[in-house]
């Protein structure tokens, strides 16, 4: 079996990731969804909270695992015998960005492509930053978004609102 991981943050997990993961999950046998710790981009929601969504979001897609993960892609990928790494890429500024992994990748795992998908149209606008900074704000969420990553981006705003009367 042919096993494909499509690594990220996913802090939160949108509707552009999940549409990369059903139309990946149509391509392969086998998707690992790996959600990446990253300590140093300062994520909203921790790595369980993080891995639970993703769990979530993915449950009805049968050949789907999600595993979390801390560290370099490539000791993952050589652990999990992952063919390829699939990469979203939204917009040239993403690509630019992403064709240097790969071909950072691809040096350190000469046997591992990546192969990039581009989210549907009304998802290309769509990330994990503007959906955050939505959220925190009370903004509308529907369009981005599925109801159990809503319902956690609400909990943390009024975690957030919360902590900062219990300050003042």
């Amino acid at each position: 079996m042919i096993n494909v991981t499509y690594p990220g943050t996913f802090d939160p997990i949108t509707k552009g990731h999940e549409d990369i993961i059903r139309r990946a999950a149509s391509l392969f046998p086998k998707i690992i969804v790996a959600v990446a710790e990253s300590k140093k981009k300062g994520t909203l929601f921790t790595l369980d909270e993080r891995i639970r969504l993703a769990k979530e979001v993915t449950k009805d897609i049968s050949n789907v695992e999600v595993q979390g993960f801390s560290g370099l892609l490539v000791d993952f990928i050589k652990t999990h015998h992952s063919a390829c790494i699939i990469r979203g890429a939204r917009a040239v500024s993403d690509f630019e960005y992403e064709f240097q992994m790969a071909g950072m990748n691809l040096m350190l795992m000469p046997n591992v492509d990546t192969i990039f998908l581009t989210p549907a149209v009304q998802y290309q606008f769509v990330s994990g930053t503007f959906v955050r900074e939505i959220g925190l704000m009370g903004g509308e969420l529907d369009d981005f978004v599925s109801p159990p990553v809503k319902e956690a981006l609400i909990r943390k705003r009024l975690e957030r609102q919360h902590h900062k009367t219990q300050k003042d």
